[in-house]
């Protein structure tokens, strides 16, 4: 008898602890009811989110593969076998859109070299949010993740973006790890040229969102508090 494969579901999740459906479409709810396999990065608050968004589903008969920095990658190739048994799967990022700066990447791959469907689903993706109120180029930009961290080869860095942003007419867009932000906003206000514009959205779909874009100039007689904010950070030079 021959059995239809089953498919990967990349299944996005809020970017903070708002109500699901505030920021999902019912899509993505009906396609966790009918999943119990799942690839996640925290079992913890898989579940949380599962049943946030599906209260009425049993959590006795999930199972969750890890794809955390821990996890041994050479298990990847397993956590799709159930595939070719007709059983679906799917993965949960923890914040966001899985596969965009997010370790469900690998797992997509693997699918595709397997030949296994991948289902994309609608949810809140921080990159574009930000990069969407921004007011920059949308028809050419780059997403650049963290900065180095030795303060030379960030500043290095900061500089480089901002010629490869005036030269290409290219927004470059990168991210800090939260508890950090404050002293990238510093290097970026004490590196980049005063009439570079910078874009700063900090907790995207919450009720504490802050977006605003202004020069370098601006930004240096204002004052914002990033510390432990999600953010991200785009630069232009124009």
């Amino acid at each position: 008898m021959l059995i239809n494969k089953g498919k990967l579901y990349l299944i996005p999740t809020t970017l903070g602890d708002n109500d699901p459906m505030e920021v999902l479409p019912i899509s993505v709810r009906n396609t966790i009811l009918h999943l119990d396999r799942f690839i996640v990065e925290n079992e913890k608050t898989a579940r949380r989110f599962i049943k946030n968004i599906c209260p009425e589903k049993n959590q006795q008969i999930l199972k969750f593969n890890l794809i955390d920095k821990h996890t041994d990658s050479s298990l990847y190739e397993s956590y799709l076998d159930e595939c070719f048994s007709g059983i679906s799967v799917g993965i949960i990022s923890e914040a966001g859109v899985p596969g965009i700066a997010d370790p469900g990447a690998e797992i997509v791959k693997i699918a595709h070299r397997k030949n296994i469907q991948v289902v994309p689903l609608v949810g809140p993706s921080s990159i574009l949010l930000a990069m969407m109120s921004s007011g920059f180029n949308g028809q050419n930009f780059t997403f650049n993740g963290y900065l180095p961290i030795d303060a030379s080869e960030k500043k290095s860095k900061i500089r480089f973006l901002e010629k490869q942003s005036k030269e290409n007419n290219q927004a470059q867009i990168f991210i800090e790890t939260p508890y950090r932000n404050n002293k990238l906003l510093d290097d970026l206000i004490n590196t980049l040229n005063p009439t570079t514009k910078l874009c700063i959205a900090a907790d995207l779909t919450l009720s504490s969102e802050f977006i605003q874009t202004q020069s370098i100039r601006e930004w240096k007689n204002k004052k914002v508090d990033l510390h432990k904010r999600p953010a991200i950070f785009i630069i232009q030079q124009e």
